[in-house]
């Protein structure tokens, strides 16, 4: 099985780790190991860490590193990534980098119930265990589901949809993402489906993100992982759409926050100081070269600080 992923921005994630040859770096994200060689390539004395979730990027990355005795795979959470490197006996790390969302991969095998282009069994999970799409669908309530869309898919018809999914499981479980599309469809009024793309992407998006804890997982990594960072290690992060982008933005720019006492008082008595600098006061953008040859990267976003 071929294991296939686009790394998104892989020259300026290179650049923006400023990798040393001697030092200690992790992917936190190793999915098809794109970033990770480019990253083990820099390396002399150096240490790589490919982290992932999946199984099948744990195979392909295993495989694909195997010429550089620099790195080490492990299957795992990022969110854990402290845990992890307490475990390797890793006390600090020079780089850190994190491509959030599901991977080329994951969305062209159709069986894995990512895509809404492909009719497959509901599953959406990255680590192929634990709560599936379909547990969500035909269990969740339809107040829950309604937050799930709204939350996380910025779905303006999220009511109608979860009304609809429980109208439609009541008589037979929802099982295939093409049964999905088709409920989504009809929750849909005509004018509202003919803008923005496909009606199912920010449903289906929303259930993958609840069936996976991404944004959860993304703020316990944010809480962690910048403290595994050693004074002048850089944390570099891609993400794919506005939730995301949003919680990395406020972690990054708490991080380089100094003082925040009121601007009358005439002395500084909270004593706080900037722990990060931020490296990337906008977001890197993919360039049209690499917008023209993947349009799977026209949201993606690319942020780094660096530990002060």
């Amino acid at each position: 099985m071929e294991f296939s992923h686009y790394s998104v921005l892989l020259n300026e994630c290179v650049e923006a780790l400023n990798i040393a040859p001697d030092g200690i770096y992790v992917d936190g994200t190793a999915g098809g190991a794109g970033h990770s060689r480019e990253i083990a390539k820099r390396l002399t004395t150096g240490r790589l860490i490919a982290i992932d979730k999946d199984p099948d990027a744990i195979a392909a990355a295993t495989e694909r590193l195997a010429p550089y005795p620099c790195a080490q795979v492990v299957q795992g959470d990022f969110a854990d990534m402290d845990r992890i490197l307490a475990e390797l006996e890793i006390p600090q790390v020079n780089g850190i980098l994190l491509d959030l969302g599901v991977s080329s991969h994951q969305l062209d095998r159709g069986e894995r119930g990512f895509s809404y282009n492909v009719d497959a069994p509901l599953d959406m999970r990255m680590s192929q265990s634990g709560l599936s799409a379909r547990d969500i669908v035909n269990t969740y309530s339809v107040d829950e589901l309604t937050r799930i869309l709204r939350e996380y898919g910025e779905e303006r018809f999220a009511y109608k949809i979860a009304r609809n999914i429980e109208k439609h499981r009541e008589q037979a479980p929802i099982e295939t993402t093409f049964q999905l599309v088709e409920i989504i469809k009809e929750s849909i009024p005509a004018p509202a489906r003919r803008e923005g793309g496909h009606p199912a992407k920010r449903t289906f998006q929303a259930i993958r993100i609840a069936v996976n804890s991404e944004l959860d997982h993304l703020s316990q990594c944010l809480d962690r992982a910048f403290d595994c960072l050693a004074p002048g290690g850089r944390f570099a992060i891609i993400t794919f759409h506005s939730l995301e982008d949003r919680m990395v933005k406020q972690k990054f720019a708490d991080l380089a926050k100094g003082c925040i006492c009121p601007p009358d008082f005439p002395v500084c008595v909270c004593g706080r100081t900037p722990q990060a600098r931020l490296i990337t006061r906008k977001p890197i953008l993919p360039s049209e070269e690499e917008l023209a040859e993947n349009n799977r990267s026209h949201s993606a976003k690319l942020r780094v600080c660096e530990r002060i």
